[in-house]
Parts: structure tokens; sequence; C-alpha cells
């Protein structure tokens, strides 16, 4: 009998494990649901084991398709990454390239970055996602995401520090003139307020009172979850909002808005480039992550 090929549906299994559902699997992949399902079907019987609980909406790993699970990424990641490296000559960089970042951020600072970058490798494919949720970024198949804020533990992702912005509380002029100009904290509770919600931007403000750091919470007025749309309803006179700078810089210059109680928003804050914790870095990730550190050294994440 020919010997079988112990990889053979493994690529499938591998998909359908990360995204957690066949049909998204299938999608991905560029196949039929029923395909995936025969496939992992096929492999189940050659390891003698059930690898999936499987439900009319979603599929869970069994414990044993949990650690095959963690043997086949692993190998597969080597061949992937020994692959790009092979395939990517000099600084020509190929392949698809998936990057997760924040709305304001990403199309006013990072677009530019990338899109020169793509401009000097053609063969390089952008997938890009402007997202103010958290995403997952081994189920969700992320190469790379852009964080602002400290970040949680994780064994499964590394991260590197890009640069700290300052964090700046304003407001319409508009809206100053009708409501007063706040100069403590305590002044905040009569100002109606804008910020995020709990899957996108901060609920809380955090800001320095007599050289403590502290979490405050304003009285919420409006919870939005797109950091840019924040920024718009702040300037539609909607109240006071706290944002990282790069998102307001052009709206002060503008005089659209005007920074308030500049002596307590001083805490800066963090942000990252962040991807899944693998063997090798692939060169398409390595090449972007080197370059965002160097726009960070230039001024140019500020």
């Amino acid at each position: 009998m020919p010997e079988q090929d112990p990889l053979q549906g493994v690529s499938v299994f591998v998909a359908a494990a990360r995204t957690g559902s066949f049909t998204l699997a299938a999608d991905r992949l560029g196949i039929t649901k029923s395909a995936v399902g025969k496939s992992i079907a096929k492999l189940e019987v050659r390891l003698g084991t059930k690898l999936f609980h499987r439900t009319t909406r979603l599929s869970r790993l069994t414990s044993d398709g949990e650690a095959y699970l963690a043997a086949c990424a692993s190998a597969m990641d080597e061949v992937t990454a020994a692959q790009s490296a092979l395939t990517s000559s000099g600084h020509i960089l190929s392949g698809r390239l998936r990057i997760d970042m924040p709305v304001a951020f990403g199309r006013s600072v990072l677009l530019p970055i990338l899109a020169d970058i793509a401009r000097s490798n053609p063969g390089l494919n952008l997938a890009l996602t402007f997202t103010d949720a958290t995403s997952d970024l081994l189920q969700d198949d992320v190469d790379l995401a852009i964080r602002f804020g400290a970040l949680a533990d994780s064994s499964h992702l590394i991260a590197r520090h890009l640069v700290d912005q300052e964090r700046v509380i304003c407001a319409a002029p508009a809206y100053l003139d009708e409501h007063g100009r706040p100069n403590t904290l305590a002044d905040l509770r009569a100002h109606r307020c804008v910020v995020g919600s709990p899957k996108g931007p901060p609920l809380a403000w955090i800001v320095r009172e007599d050289g403590e750091i502290r979490k405050v919470t304003p009285l919420v007025a409006h919870q939005i979850s797109d950091g840019q749309a924040m920024v718009d309803a702040t300037v539609a006179g909607l109240g006071l909002c706290q944002v990282p700078i790069s998102m307001v810089r052009e709206r002060l210059d503008r005089k659209e808005l005007e920074a308030v109680m500049t002596d307590f928003s001083t805490v800066p804050v963090e942000v990252h480039a962040v991807w899944p914790r693998r063997a090798h870095l692939t060169p398409r990730v390595r090449h972007v992550v080197d370059r965002l550190v160097l726009e960070a050294a230039r001024g140019g994440l500020s």
C-alpha cells in the first residue's frame, strides 16, 4: 500500500480549528463547506479519534483536537516562515499581510506608511481592517495588530513598543462657551462626556492628580464604539472627550476643538505593534514592524 501523506488534511483542520467554523474555514481556503467536513472526517478516521464537537453553528475542539492543533499549528507556522524567507529575496516582499488597526490612527497615520511599503513591494497584498475593537489574532488569522493602551499578559503574543502619545481632554469651543471650561476633576460633574464602549475605545479616562495616576469615569452622555465617530461627536458639540493627540491634532489646529484640563491629562498612552508568537517572524511582518519603529523614532507616529 502507498504510504499515506501525514500532512493530508492538516491545513484544513488548522483553518477550521482557528475559525471555530467549517463555513469560515471554507471561505478562507476557497473550498466548499462539504469539502472541509469530508477532509476533517478522513483525518479523524486516520488518527482514530474525534477532533471536533460539532453543533449546527459552531465546531469546538475536543481535548485531542486541542493537542493536535498545538502541534500542527506550530509545524505549519515553521513551514510558512521558512517558505516566506526563501521566496522573499532581498527586500522584495510577497504574499498576504493582514493588519488590524484603530480606525482614526490607522487611516491618518498608518495607511500612508503601509501604502508606501506596498508600492515598493508589488507582490505584497495588504488586508487591512480598521477597527477599535480588540481582535483575537489567532482566531481571526491576523498577522499584526496595532493597539493603544496597556496590554494584557499573554504567552501567545509578542509586542513591540512603538511610541507614547499624549492624551488630550477636549471639546468644541461652542460647547465650552455654553457650559464653561472645566479646571478640576470635580468640575466634570457639570459636564456631558463622550466615551468609548466595552469593545471599543476606553470608557474611563486616565488622569494625573497630585502626582497620582487615576482612572476616572466621567458623566457619560454618549457612548460610541468608534474613535473617529467620538471625535466627530465632540466637534459637533456633544460634550468632552479624552483621546490620543493623533486623533485630534488637526481639529485643534483648526480651532474646531479646544484642549482643557491640560494639567490633569498628562498620562501618555502606549502604542504597540502586536503579533502572534511563532518560532520565526515572517519577513512581511518583520519589515512592517521595523518600518514602524523607524517612523516612530522619526516622530512620524506621534
